[in-house]
């Protein structure tokens, strides 16, 4: 009976590590949430949920996205039918999200509330996402950081 227990526990302490994720000697670990899966869902909420291209992004003469540009920052082309004081002339480049943490980035797009303690300049939206996309949306968006 002891030889059948220590023969389990053998057994379990090997493969405790693998079931749990961890390396064992000699092994390479496998990357963990930084996912494709991850960047798509980033993609996709950046891309087709937030629109930030809309303002982010340069277009041309006839209102074409500049190729090679794409949240790059731009001039914002339209203006407040009534008189805003704080309104924003030009959205920032966020391609990087230069100037950000991580985490302020995540609570900025979970509160709408900047690093500063401000919000976002209108026409820039007071976006409610919760956790997990907002985390996608910022490993899309630092994904896009240009190398020197």
């Amino acid at each position: 009976m002891r030889k059948v227990f220590f023969g389990v526990i053998v057994v379990a302490s090997l493969l405790a590590p693998i079931l749990l994720g961890q390396k064992l000697v000699g092994q390479k670990q496998l990357p963990r949430a930084t996912s494709a899966a991850l960047l798509a869902r980033g993609k996709y909420l950046v891309e087709d949920v937030g629109l930030c291209g809309d303002c982010h992004s340069p277009v041309n003469e006839k209102g074409e996205p500049v190729e090679g540009q794409s949240l790059q920052g731009a001039s914002i082309s339209f203006k407040p039918t009534v008189p805003v004081p704080v309104w924003a002339d030009k959205a920032p480049k966020i391609a990087g999200l230069p100037g950000w943490e991580k985490d302020a980035a995540i609570k900025f797009l979970m509160t709408g509330i900047a690093f500063n303690g401000l919000p976002g300049r209108p026409p820039m939206p007071q976006y409610r996402f919760n956790q997990q996309d907002a985390t996608a949306i910022v490993a899309y968006l630092k994904s896009l950081e240009t190398k020197k």
